[in-house]
This record gives C-alpha cells, structure tokens and sequence, in this order.
C-alpha cells in the first residue's frame, strides 16, 4: 500500500515538473525577444590611381563628403605634358592615313609622267648611239672600249627607264591596301594613348566614391606618391548596418525580412529595420554581447538594414533589437 502511494507521488512529481517545464516554454516564446549590438562600420581605403606630389586636400578628419566631392588632387602638370604630347602624335598619325588614302596628287603624276618621257627619249638616244658603235666596231673603225662605254650608256639609260616607269604606275595605282591598313592600326595606337592620358589626368583628382565621413587623413600636400597609397579612410554612411547576434533557440524567429524596431540610448526615438542577413555558421559569442544569457552560448550573426537612418546613429554606437515572437 506505502508502495504505491509512494509511485503515485512520484508520477505526480514528474507530470507536474513537465507540466511546469512546458508552462515556462510557453511563457517565454510569449516574452519578446531582445537583441544587442553595433552599428556597423564599414570603411574605404581612398587613393590615387597615378602617383605624383599631392597638390591639395580638400577635407579633414570628421568632415562628412558626399558621392563625387573632390576632396584631394594630385598636381596635374605632367599629365597635361603627356596629354598634349599623345594628342600630337595621334594629329600626325591622322595626317599620314589621310595622306595614304588621297593617293599621290595630279601634279606628282604629271611630273612622274613627264620623266618617263625624258627618260625614254634618253634610252633612245643612247640605244642609237650604241647601234651605231657596234656597225663601227665591226669595220674596226673604233676601238672595243668604246662599244663597251656606249653599251654601259645604253643600259644605265634603259634601267633609269624602268624606274621611272615603276614609280608612275605606282603614283597612278596609289598606295597599297597594306600600307594603308598599317597607317590606321598606327592612329588607332596613337588614339588609345590618348585615351590613357586623358583618363590619367582626369584620376589626379580623388573623389569621394559614396557620402561618408572622413575618419583618418594619411598625408599632407606636398609629399610625394606613389599609385594606390591611402590618402583617406572613409566610413561609408549608406546603407546604415547593424550587426547583432541571435542563440539557437531563437534563431527561427530570424528571418530574412524580418522587421524589428531599433532603440539606442542616447535618444527616445525609435528607429526601424530588416532583417537582411543570417549567418549561416555559429560562433562563440563575441565579447560585445554583454548579456549573461549570451555569454557562453554559440550565436548566429545577424546584419539588420535600418530602414529610417539618421545622423543620430553613429558608427559603432550600441543598439537595442527588438521584435516580438
């Protein structure tokens, strides 16, 4: 009899602890849920593409900049050199393919036409002359030195011919499609120089590649550097990041789109966001999160997009998470 009353009390123990357990797992799914963290930094390492002495700074530390401010220069005197001096190859360039496809100039025809002419009566003349030589030569009337002189004559006259002739069919046919194809592929050359020094010019200027706030200034004007040197480090400011961590047994409730509310302690005014990524791989909690249920437990990073960003939230500020189960 003590023996069962004994079990019953024990059954009774046990259904009341899992009654209880489950009661306290139905209370907090019904808590809201809280998270900590960070506003995101996220930085830029700003530099030169060309190298050269640092002309001007346009900003400071702390200075905000917006998207396209020119805020340093590099001094631009030997790219404008370079510039001027790629255009003048590129016009001479030009000038030459232009010439090629005119072909040669009537004028240059004529005179080439008119050489031939002398140059053929000059053939003439002297093929006579060495006619004439040879009949003597045979009567043995001249000696052989003089055929032979009037034969030199002869064929120096027929191949100043030939060339004459050679240079008016090529003054008549114009220049060959393989010089003109070199010509253009030079031009095209001298234009891609161009188009490097225009863009090497245009890059002595650094420009802000989103608006952001200077956080460090690396150098002042006058030094002289090289290509790709930090000149500043600037923390973007759009779009504004949270980074905070989530446990396991929540980790359900932390869905991509998941709107929550965002509070900070430096003003009552209540931001919003989105979730917009989960970490797909857990990790120690960081030393940032500072709750004694997150200490020890294994977390999921999560970033949150605020939705209504203002300049009350500063980079590296610590946020409050919220949103319901």
């Amino acid at each position: 009899m003590r023996k069962g009353i004994l079990i019953a009390i024990i059954l009774l123990i046990i259904i009341g602890g899992g009654g209880y357990y489950y009661y306290q797992q139905e209370q907090s799914k019904q808590q809201p849920v809280t998270l900590y963290g960070n506003v995101d930094i996220r930085t830029t390492a700003l530099s030169f593409r060309v190298g050269g002495r640092l002309k001007s700074l346009n900003v400071d530390e702390g200075d905000k900049v917006q998207q396209g401010q020119v805020i340093g220069e590099i001094d631009p005197q030997p790219y404008q050199i370079a510039l001027a001096q790629a255009k003048a190859q590129s016009d001479a360039a030009k000038a030459n393919l232009d010439l090629l496809k005119a072909g040669y100039r009537s004028e240059e025809i004529a005179r080439a036409r008119e050489q031939v002419k002398q140059l053929s009566s000059a053939y003439q003349y002297a093929q006579r002359s060495y006619e004439r030589y040879r009949a003597l030569r045979r009567k043995k009337a001249i000696a052989q030195e003089q055929l032979d002189a009037a034969k030199d004559k002869r064929d120096q006259a027929q191949a100043d011919l030939l060339a004459a002739q050679q240079q008016l069919s090529q003054y008549q046919q114009g220049n060959r499609p393989q010089q003109i194809e070199q010509a253009k592929a030079q031009f095209e050359q001298t234009q891609a120089s161009v188009a490097k020094a225009q863009l090497d010019l245009s890059d002595t200027q650094l420009k802000a590649p989103a608006d952001g706030t200077i956080l460090v200034r690396a150098h002042q004007p006058g030094a002289m550097l090289n290509a790709g040197t930090t000149v500043f480090t600037l923390a973007l400011s759009h779009p504004l990041w949270i980074k905070a961590y989530i446990d396991e047994p929540h980790l359900a409730m932390a869905q991509n789109g998941r709107q929550v509310t965002i509070t900070t302690d430096s003003t009552k005014q209540a931001f919003h966001g989105h979730i917009g990524f989960v970490s797909p791989t857990a990790e120690f909690t960081p030393k940032t999160v500072q709750t004694e249920q997150l200490r020890t437990s294994l977390v999921y990073r999560l970033r949150i997009i605020v939705d209504d960003p203002t300049p009350q939230l500063r980079q590296g500020m610590p946020v409050t998470v919220h949103f319901e189960k």
